[in-house]
């Protein structure tokens, strides 16, 4: 068998060394080119996040005192509201506050229902129908109540029309009043209800 010649060897040589560079250049140089690239481009963005971070964390202590300011705001607002969680236990209530109110104005309470939940955008209104029974002043005496009454209590509706013929001072009410309930407050306390068939 014949031997290489050192030309030969020499070409053999420069070939594999070339084939070793190209290799070198496509699977190491130029992924670790394209890495940088892709790191310089991305830079920008990451200062941008990093200083964004920086503000937030600045910000902090003043965004945490406007949260608890807010916190204060929300429960001094919510006051007047009436006591939750669910509605149906913010109409017991309403419907206390008024039976309470009738019985101040001597008022005789006819009837009473619960009507629909209305959502207000976060706010539950909670309505209440009831009818009252008495003299004009007393009647009066009521609405005068409702007026001035402590906490967030709205008349939707006022029906009045006299109890029965020949009784023009005696007056029959109906009113459709509303108390708001913020979901999430506390219950209200125990308060012991009248029997069913007890007049209040």
């Amino acid at each position: 068998m014949r031997t290489l010649g050192a030309r030969e060897r020499m070409v053999i040589g420069v070939g594999l060394g070339l084939v070793l560079a190209a290799a070198g250049y496509f699977y190491v140089v130029e992924p670790a080119l394209t890495r940088q690239r892709e790191a310089a481009e991305m830079i920008p963005a990451r200062e941008a996040t990093l200083e964004a971070r920086r503000v937030l964390i600045a910000r902090r202590d003043r965004l945490a005192a406007e949260l608890d300011t807010l916190g204060a705001e929300v429960d001094t607002a919510s006051v007047g509201l009436l006591p939750g969680p669910t509605a149906p236990l913010a109409a017991s209530a309403l419907q206390k506050i008024m039976k309470d109110m009738a019985n101040g104005a001597s008022v005789e309470v006819r009837s009473e229902r619960v009507l629909a939940a209305q959502d207000l955008s976060g706010v539950l209104e909670i309505p209440i129908e009831l009818t009252v029974a008495g003299t004009i002043r007393q009647v009066v005496t009521l609405l005068a109540r409702l007026e001035r009454a402590p906490g967030t209590i709205t008349v939707k509706d006022v029906k009045i029309r006299v109890a029965a013929p020949g009784q023009p001072r005696e007056l029959l009410a109906t009113l459709t009043v509303a108390g708001y309930l913020r979901p999430g407050t506390s219950p209200p306390p125990a308060v012991e209800r009248p029997l069913s068939g007890e007049q209040t």
